[in-house]
């Protein structure tokens, strides 16, 4: 047997590993490209049904990098991690809460510059200051149409899912998850607040976003130039997930914090978007699925943190929320992005 023809069938054993880096030769024999935009090096399945001091480790919404390199990892029942950026390892749990002690729907997760801890939760919804050990330290103010009906016109479970902080570090962003009641069914509002100059947060300018159909926003992270990496996810039953990652810029997006309803006035200028990846396209690695899946990589993923730059290149980190369920898997995803 020749030797390109032995090591041909050697690249293929290890990219069905999922062991081949994202950056190859141009005649590799398996490409981990997900598009032209976007490759995959690696995932991680290690995190799956475990446990970390007596707290389920899973029902991952959001992700961010401390300001130790550390990385952070939110779930949506009420508890903050600190894992081992190498290993993922577990390596702290703090519980929070609202003001009265209740149990909070937390999904979005920013390390502000002091190291405290700014998280959303969809109930309400709100935006919460935390310090490290989970006091609550201030709350944001919410605009009355943002919040759940009857108090305003967001849908339940379909509010703030995804936080990020601008480059400069004075202005804060929340993505909602779905169109509020009265505005154009795909149309997504993302609210700002400004820092003051005592440091607190203010409102400030709010854009509206257009997802594909059927889709909603569970995730949003800001890029150092200025724009935004958008997760886009939706579910089938006996299908699968549908999860799209986009390039949006909404620096000349309308403000339509005065707009009440958003129904396709053509005065308002939608934040622009561009596909960067379908991540049904990325190559499965080796991955399998406990349901359905169009790619056996997919899962619900719901979490991303950009965790290096360069050169306009990412390296970006997803995480799937498994909702504490048998046929569901904690799954870290670990991209490069050209932006």
């Amino acid at each position: 047997m020749r030797l390109r023809t032995v090591l041909a069938i050697a690249a293929a054993s290890l990219a069905a590993a999922g062991c081949l880096s994202a950056v190859g030769p141009a005649n590799a024999v398996q490409s981990n490209a997900c598009s032209s935009a976007v490759s995959i090096d690696r995932f991680s399945d290690a995190l799956d049904k475990t446990t970390y001091d007596g707290t389920f480790v899973g029902n991952f919404s959001a992700l961010a990098v401390d300001r130790d390199g550390s990385l952070a990892a939110v779930s949506d029942r009420s508890a903050l991690f600190g894992l081992d950026r190498r290993t993922l390892a577990p390596q702290a749990v703090v519980p929070l809460a609202d003001e009265s002690g209740a149990a909070l729907d937390s999904e979005g997760l920013v390390i502000d510059r002091d190291g405290t801890r700014l998280i959303s939760s969809e109930t309400e919804p709100s935006v919460r200051r935390y310090s490290r050990d989970g006091e609550i330290l201030d709350r944001l103010p919410v605009p009355d149409a943002l919040k759940v009906a009857p108090a305003g016109r967001a849908v339940s479970n379909g509010t703030f899912e995804g936080l990020t902080l601008l480059p400069g570090g004075r202005t804060l962003l929340a993505s909602m998850e779905y169109a509020l009641s009265g505005d154009s069914a795909g149309i997504v509002r993302f609210q700002t607040w400004q820092r003051s100059k005592d440091g607190r947060f203010e409102l400030g300018r709010q854009y509206a976003y257009r997802t594909d159909t059927g889709l909603g926003v569970p995730e949003v992270q800001a890029a150092p130039d200025g724009r935004l990496l958008v997760l886009e996810r939706g579910f089938t039953a006996g299908v699968g997930n549908t999860v799209r990652l986009y390039l949006a810029d909404p620096r000349r997006a309308t403000d339509t914090s005065g707009v009440e309803n958003l129904t396709g006035e053509d005065d308002v200028r939608l934040i622009r978007k561009t596909l960067l990846a379908d991540i049904a396209a990325c190559p499965s690695l080796g991955a399998t699925a406990k349901q359905p899946q169009p790619n056996p990589l997919l899962d619900n993923i719901e979490g991303m943190a950009i965790t290096g730059y360069s050169k306009g290149r990412l390296k970006v980190l997803l995480v799937s929320d498994d909702n504490q369920n048998a046929v569901q898997t904690t799954r870290f995803y670990f991209l490069r992005v050209r932006i």
